[in-house]
């Protein structure tokens, strides 16, 4: 019976992409019911003041400690990062999940494809007698 058994199966996450959010990592991370944190590193990067670099030694201190805080509340860390290198060190630093993929950067990649493909008459396009 899904009323019954729903609250043991939803996991409840939460979002930190702010410097305001990382002070306060401890206390969001011991609010009962809540299973744990996901850092969004663009956003946090921007509100440290490294707009744009998600990469900077300064953002990835503060999130490899957030994934600390988060992991020593009993909670499971997570992280949106789609470079492979940098979404694999977050996994050895002690996050449970990470995005790899954004849906629309995902769909932007294969747009790219299909129209390097077919631009300028590509081998594989339609016959011009079915334009």
């Amino acid at each position: 019976n899904y009323l019954q058994g729903a609250d043991d199966e939803i996991c409840l996450l939460v979002q930190v992409e702010s410097a305001t959010g990382l002070a306060n990592l401890a206390e969001i991370a011991a609010v009962e019911g809540v299973d744990g944190v996901f850092f969004g590193p663009a956003d946090l990067s921007a509100s440290m003041g490294f707009l744009g670099q998600p990469a900077h030694p300064d953002v990835v201190a503060a999130m490899t400690q957030g994934i600390a805080t988060v992991r020593a509340a009993g909670k499971a860390p997570g992280i949106l990062m789609t470079d492979n290198a940098a979404s694999r060190y977050y996994l050895d630093q002690g996050a449970l999940f990470v995005a790899v993929g954004v849906d629309a950067m995902l769909l932007v990649q294969a747009a790219k494809v299909l129209a390097a493909t077919f631009k300028n008459g590509a081998a594989g396009a339609a016959p011009k007698s079915y334009a």
